[in-house]
């Protein structure tokens, strides 16, 4: 394992913004689906409301198209001053779209970007103070390894020139042509979580000094985070095949997607320290030690990718099954059987983003060489979801 952390460098900070930060980069740990009673006060005092149970049905309806002709889109982050920041996974690029018109405006290409099979440029995340230092973080495959890099993203600058130098503030994770992982995304804690793939080694994911097959829980600086299960180790849970999709519920409860083989495709609810089991499991197992998953799909059905949580459901993108799954929820269990929309009507589907209330963001992705690409293709569309 190999990883290295520098600080931005004085060129960069200095050309951050002063605003104050409109987040909380949180206490440090772990979030917790239950707060603790405060100091005087019983717990029958303390207890949340029961949680509401979503409808075991549940309705998709496509609003529009939000942009078009996009080229292996693979990270989708949205700006708070409004607009889509995306990731092109085999150009290298990030481009913003502007949500109302379609525009597209290429900020930069990152540099060390190394394209090949499902390596490139992957997933995108701003910082928990972007307000103030307007920060994107890029998850990228490079000649040697995946990575995790931040960069300062200058709207003063002309167009193709809107990215600062790279600052890589984590690396050593595990590259292949297959399961490079690549969702990236910061947490009600703060903190930045990593999905990352074992990378056709299937021994990676249950060696836990290993980078590769796990849920990665950093600091914005690249620091194993606080509170982390293993000492001393960014390593929040293991057992994983390929990890491409995190959300949280409303609770902070952290949810993750995972390809399958050739029989369970996973949607699991994360606990630190976890084993998730594979390549022993593959599925739900009998084997008490591996932490079975909520919902399970055959792989020509999901082959999920990004995962979103709105109207008290999670809803996953499916790339081989081309549909848009729902799972309705109960705490950490599902409520009903999963609800699938949108089945071939836009191909292959990649990230799912929340865009408020009961809308989404969806990402399709038939340019990656596995899809049948239409006119069009590849496009975000936005979503009415309940």
């Amino acid at each position: 394992m190999i990883v290295q952390r520098r600080a931005v460098s004085a060129v960069l900070a200095a050309s951050a913004l002063l605003v104050t930060a409109g987040c909380s980069s949180g206490s440090g740990g772990p979030p917790s689906a239950s707060p603790s009673a405060s100091p005087g006060r019983t717990a029958a005092q303390t207890s949340a409301p029961a949680e509401e149970t979503p409808p075991a049905k549940g309705t998709v309806k496509v609003v529009r198209t939000v942009a078009e002709g996009l080229n292996t889109p693979w990270g989708l982050a949205p700006l708070p001053e409004g607009g889509l920041l995306v990731a092109s996974r085999d150009e290298g690029k990030i481009t913003r779209v502007d949500e109302k018109t379609g525009r597209k405006t290429e900020l930069g290409e990152v540099p060390g970007v190394s394209a090949a099979g499902e390596g490139g440029l992957l997933g995108l995340a701003l910082s928990p103070d972007y307000a103030s230092d307007h920060m994107v973080y890029a998850y990228f495959t490079s000649a040697s390894d995946n990575r995790i890099v931040r960069m300062l993203y200058d709207t003063k600058r002309p167009a193709g020139d809107q990215l600062g130098a790279p600052d890589t503030i984590f690396k050593g994770i595990p590259k292949g042509m297959i399961h490079n992982g690549g969702r990236i995304a910061f947490g009600p804690d703060g903190m930045l979580y990593a999905g990352t793939g074992e990378s056709g080694d299937r021994g990676l994911a249950q060696d836990k000094k290993s980078l590769g097959g796990k849920i990665l829980r950093l600091t914005p600086e690249g620091e194993p985070a606080p509170g982390n299960p293993f000492p001393d180790s960014p390593v929040y849970s293991y057992g994983h095949r390929n990890v491409q999709g995190l959300a949280w519920d409303s609770k902070q409860r952290l949810f993750a997607s995972e390809f399958g083989q050739d029989t369970w495709d996973e949607l699991n609810a994360i606990e630190p320290g976890a084993d998730y089991g594979w390549p022993a499991a593959e599925g739900k197992s009998k084997d008490p030690k591996y932490r079975n998953p909520i919902a399970q799909w055959h792989t020509d059905d999901a082959s999920p990718s990004g995962i979103a949580h709105a109207e008290g459901s999670i809803w996953m993108a499916g790339l081989k099954g081309q549909r848009l799954w729902r799972i309705p929820l109960k705490g950490t269990a599902a409520s009903a059987d999963p609800q699938a929309f949108l089945k071939g009507e836009y191909g292959r589907l990649r990230t799912v983003v929340s865009a408020g209330g009961d809308k989404l963001w969806v990402t399709t992705s038939n340019t990656d060489g596995r899809g049948d690409p239409k006119t069009g293709d590849d496009r975000i569309l936005e979503l009415e979801v309940s």
